[in-house]
């Protein structure tokens, strides 16, 4: 095989390798988004989640079926909500 034939088939294959290289870097880009996605609708099915458990333990309270633990965790939540209120409204004031 002469240089020449070398060359060439070394440029072939460095060629082959830079169109693989694109291709899983496109590959990679798309992986990325897909698992962005993913995570975005995550946070939007726990934030739905937590608004559900919220309002069943309204509903719960609301119904007088709440047991005392419940109870408790409702109110240490809803006295957690107050807390950033009154803090949202100390920021907002200054």
């Amino acid at each position: 095989m002469t240089v020449d034939q070398q060359f060439t088939t070394l440029y072939e294959k460095l060629q082959q390798l830079l169109q693989r290289q694109n291709r899983l870097q496109r590959e990679t880009e798309k992986l990325k988004e897909e698992l962005e996605q993913s995570k975005q609708r995550e946070l939007a099915t726990q934030r739905r989640m937590e608004e559900m458990q919220q309002q069943l333990a309204i509903v719960k309270l609301a119904a007088g079926e709440m047991s005392e633990k419940d109870k408790k965790t409702f109110e240490r939540k809803l006295t957690q909500y107050i807390k950033e209120i009154d803090r949202a409204i100390a920021y907002l004031s200054e």
